[in-house]
């Protein structure tokens, strides 16, 4: 696989320039330091009041740490459609998904086409683990699922995380538009691959995901 070793490549390089502004946040008054390692998405409301709440880091992290829970739900919509013929495009459950976190987006004041814009990379980021999967079962059977989950569950699930998604995006509008953003989001991705030991495939899927956070 060797498409993979350029971006893994990549993220090592951003992640020496992500750390780097990490650290001339923390000297420039502390209040962009990065959180301590074992901070997590579901710990960010009880952090309110912490001195890391409102760091670019804390506002940009939830989207890589439930980018990488939104991919894990490609496993499964991949094991769900195995075997059925059902195709990994779905154009028409796209259109739901991003005519809904538009209408989301409106409701919190963010913006909705800057919101559709990183929907869909993360739509494009569960195809390629689906389709990866699907490769990987294809040349070995063996490792197929061997149970169908309902697609419908699944979506729940989807919808769950795209609700939180869209809160992310709404709350980062200043550390998304901000000249560090990108190897900040690199920094998270990265933390978040080694915490979840994504293999190559998530890996892939997560930078593609996080394509149009910034900017």
């Amino acid at each position: 696989m060797s498409f993979i070793s350029p971006i893994l490549s990549t993220m090592r390089r951003a992640l020496i320039a992500g750390a780097t502004a990490t650290l001339l946040f923390a000297g420039a008054g502390g209040a962009a330091a990065a959180p301590p390692s074992g901070a997590s998405v579901a710990a960010a409301p009880a952090a309110a009041h912490s001195p890391y709440a409102h760091s670019p880091y804390a506002q940009l992290r939830p989207l890589a740490a439930l980018s990488a829970e939104r991919l894990a739900t490609g496993d499964l919509v991949a094991a769900a459609k195995w075997g059925t013929g059902s195709p990994i495009d779905d154009p028409a459950r796209e259109r739901v998904v991003l005519d809904s976190v538009a209408e989301q987006a409106r409701r919190l004041g963010a913006d909705p086409e800057v919101t559709v814009r990183i929907f869909r990379d993360q739509i494009e980021a569960s195809k390629i683990v689906q389709r990866g999967l699907f490769r990987e079962w294809d040349a070995d059977p063996s490792r197929a699922p061997t149970e169908r989950p309902d697609l419908n569950e699944v979506r729940k699930e989807i919808n769950r995380l795209n609700g939180e998604l869209v809160r992310a995006v709404a709350a980062s509008p200043h550390a998304r538009s901000a000249p560090y953003c990108a190897p900040l989001v690199t920094v998270s991705a990265a933390r978040i691959r080694y915490e979840r030991h994504l293999d190559p495939l998530h890996t892939v899927a997560l930078a593609r995901s996080l394509r149009s956070v910034c900017g």
